[in-house]
């Protein structure tokens, strides 16, 4: 285990440590966009052949197919995510397969091992060529090296999914919660306003009916306490209630010509969780459910 020990070396190790990581991070991120790149060629090319052979394409555009099929189509952030899982499982039932004999670990103890090193945890329980000598040393150490390294990308990569499955949650979390509350307001809303409405043959009721046809507003206590208690309505708080309705139609419509949200429960809804940098943008322009086109 080799660590710096004079000033000047400890100091090198600081900044080169700052440019190291930074380039460290940079291919992680370039691997987890060709491998993304790689999975949605593969599985484009699955959905395309399993609609070919379905039937249901026209004989003249099967030969042409491929060319123009499937436009805006992405692969799944689940099937990424199953992908990478059953790859790092693999890479690391294989490297413990090796670890086990040459370090004298046990099977799960060199799994242990495969996990905590390829998710850059390093316990330093466990660590590997540290022995005196070994059988087949150089090709021991370049096996260990691959291993590792193909390991840490599969791991860090699927943790970037993961995490795109853990905002999809908590999106989803935050529309219930928002759609929920929006739901106990309309219904304290419509209970206050029944607790208000004016009966028939109450007082207050009796008291109005003298009035002028004109004297009171298309809005106005009585009308809505009489819609609110079920009461039928005249033709004037009929035509008055559907001049508001439509002025509420014209400005959805203008709002969404604008380009701006009608509703707070909606499914375009923005949040802090939109949007994203380095390998969480990677992902959400590439996969499916994190388009803003879903």
């Amino acid at each position: 285990m080799t660590t710096p020990v004079t000033v000047p070396g400890k100091v090198f190790l600081i900044f080169y440590g700052l440019l190291g990581c930074a380039a460290t991070i940079l291919f992680f991120n370039l691997f987890l966009e060709r491998i993304i790149t790689l999975l949605a060629v593969v599985m484009k090319a699955v959905r395309e052949r399993r609609i070919r052979n379905s039937g249901i394409l026209p004989p003249g555009i099967r030969h042409d197919f491929s060319a123009y099929s499937l436009p805006g189509w992405k692969p799944s952030v689940y099937h990424v995510m199953l992908i990478l899982g059953l790859s790092a499982i693999t890479i690391s039932c294989c490297a413990s397969a090796m670890y086990t004999p040459v370090e004298g670990w046990a099977y799960l103890d060199s799994l242990y091992f495969c996990f905590v090193t390829f998710s850059t945890i390093g316990f330093g329980d466990f660590v590997s060529s540290q022995g005196a000598a070994y059988e087949y040393q150089s090709l021991y150490r370049v096996a260990n090296f691959l291993f590792m390294l193909m390991g840490v990308c599969c791991i860090y990569s699927l943790f970037n999914v993961i995490s795109i499955v853990i905002k999809q949650v908590l999106n989803w979390i935050l529309e219930k919660m928002s759609c929920l509350f929006c739901q106990r307001c309309n219904k304290a809303n419509v209970l206050l306003g029944r607790r208000n409405a004016i009966r028939p043959g109450s007082k207050g009721r009796q008291g109005r009916l003298g009035q002028q046809p004109d004297s009171d507003g298309p809005c106005d206590s009585d009308t809505e306490g009489r819609r609110l208690s079920g009461e039928m309505i005249s033709m004037k708080d009929l035509a008055a209630s559907n001049k508001v309705s439509l002025a509420i139609m014209q400005k959805q419509l203008s709002e969404s010509a604008n380009g701006y949200p009608r509703t707070v429960c909606g499914s375009s809804r923005h949040n802090g969780f939109s949007g994203g940098v380095g390998a969480l943008g990677i992902m959400n322009n590439r996969l499916a459910e994190t388009s803003n086109s879903r």
